[in-house]
């Protein structure tokens, strides 16, 4: 049976190895070729694994035996924060560069019990911090639609892995847009599930409260079958929510989605007192066709308004780099990774973390070192906390009378490779629409909803309350299918 890679899904797939029509070696063959041969230019994957075959071939006896799940021989690549044991996991940092991980994370363990085969480890901004996957020590990712532009990030591997099919599917992390931004650049899906129902366990954390590991796949309903394989009650992870206390889907769905008006016009916020430029005119009509296809799907669209939604970039440009800064700290050159020695302790670890950290990394640390600095933890971080409380209230209040809020993923489509790396904020701004899912700690999905005249992918975002990643898996399925 000849594979066809580009329209391949994991129930397609599926349905083909439990026929016998191909075993796991094939589709594992024919998606590494792929990534083989498209990575020499795109630059997704850091590493291919070595043991890909043997993954193969214990996949092909659960399935012989009956034990198969319906991720048994499923090709998966991980972004380079997600810990599997004896591989490197390097945050694509050079500090970490050589550092193996010691143990699975509980999403890997996931994956391994279920037969899913790991195919390689994927490029991101260096400890998950920046919307372009430019900031990697191991060199940018491409865009797969256009070379000269970037995937988003920070999980822009993982995205451009699926994009440029050398897999079927990949794990991300999300902490304030960094699935679904660089989904929307490369034309597919991507899950920010609610903050607690997805093991964090083994992911390195840059932001806490924030970071959430999630799904990249071609389509909704892979998206969905991925999220529930994953999704569930670890006691290994402090910030996991028991099953009993998690949403059971007791509200009428009332068909209504919400539409945040005062977002979509004039010019973008700066907190330097500029004007960034507005949303890009090609992102906006594609919005409002998003919105009648809709429509036409038989549901009401609704103008709503969050008050505080305004404050989400400023409250998550204060509590990411404090988080940041408090994770990163362990990383001193002496216990594991990268050193580099200087006189005595001190200046080898100040050598270290100069050398061993990035322009990013290092500016974010500084920053969130600065908040929570005596004389400024209460001007700064303690007014975010509140307001992110507040926030979070807002939404629970709006989706009363809701199904879900759409919004544009990103303000405009995929950019140039370093249009925005000399100005951080503009950087930061790609984010606008996809922060305040992470501060409220509610779930959010991105769709393709068209592309540019240029060719380049558009995505719209769906957001809903809290465990309700039902509706949401709902609603895209129906416009994805439109």
């Amino acid at each position: 049976m000849k594979l066809d890679i580009k329209n391949l899904t994991i129930e397609k797939a599926h349905g083909h190895l439990m026929s016998g029509e191909i075993s796991s070696m094939d589709l594992v063959n024919a998606y590494k070729k792929s990534a083989e041969e498209n990575n020499k230019e795109v630059n997704a994957f850091l590493e291919l694994f070595d043991d890909i075959e043997v993954q193969a071939k214990r996949a092909d006896e659960m399935i012989k035996n009956g034990e198969a799940t319906i991720l048994t021989g499923i090709p998966i690549s991980l972004k380079d924060n997600i810990l599997i044991e004896g591989k490197i996991a390097s945050a694509s940092s050079k500090i970490l560069e050589n550092y193996k991980a010691t143990y699975d994370s509980s999403v890997v363990k996931k994956l391994k019990a279920q037969g899913a085969i790991i195919l390689g480890r994927t490029n991101m901004d260096e400890f998950a911090m920046g919307s372009s996957t430019e900031n990697s020590a191991f060199g940018r990712t491409k865009n797969p639609y256009d070379l000269t532009r970037v995937p988003g990030g920070s999980s822009g591997g993982a995205a451009a892995s699926v994009a440029m099919d050398g897999v079927l599917c990949a794990l991300g992390s999300d902490t304030g847009g960094s699935i679904r931004q660089p989904a929307s650049f490369c034309g597919v899906v991507g899950l920010l599930p609610t903050y607690g129902t997805v093991s964090r366990s083994g992911l390195m954390a840059m932001g806490s409260s924030l970071d959430q590991i999630g799904p990249l796949t071609k389509t909704v309903r892979d998206a969905e079958i991925l999220y529930k394989e994953i999704s569930f009650h670890d006691t290994m992870d402090s910030t996991s929510v028991p099953d009993d206390k998690r949403f059971s889907r007791k509200h009428g769905a009332k068909k209504r989605i919400g539409v945040l008006r005062d977002m979509m016009e004039g010019d973008l916020p700066r907190q330097d007192g500029d004007k960034a430029g507005g949303i890009d005119a090609e992102v906006k009509a594609n919005f409002e066709e998003s919105l009648k296809k809709l429509e036409g799907l038989g549901y009401e669209i609704v103008n709503i308004e969050v008050p505080l939604l305004k404050y989400s970039l400023p409250i998550y440009y204060i509590l990411m780099p404090a988080e940041a800064s408090t994770n990163l700290s362990r990383f001193d050159g002496v216990r594991y990774g990268f050193m580099k020695e200087g006189k005595d302790g001190v200046d080898t670890y100040k050598q270290t973390r100069g050398a061993g950290f990035g322009k990013e990394v290092r500016r974010r640390i500084l920053l969130g070192t600065y908040v929570l600095s005596h004389g400024y933890y209460d001007a700064y971080y303690n007014k975010s906390n509140a307001l992110r409380s507040q926030l979070t209230k807002n939404f629970q209040t709006a989706f009363e009378d809701i199904d879900a809020i759409v919004t544009p993923t990103t303000p405009t489509p995929a950019f140039l490779a370093g249009e925005k790396s000399k100005d951080p904020l503009s950087m930061y701004l790609s984010d606008i629409f996809t922060v305040s899912a992470n501060i409220a700690g509610i779930p959010a999905l991105s769709v393709p909803s068209g592309v540019t005249n240029e060719g380049l992918p558009l995505g719209i975002q769906f957001m809903a309350r809290h465990f309700d990643e039902e509706t949401l898996f709902e609603i895209g399925k129906k416009f994805e299918d439109a």
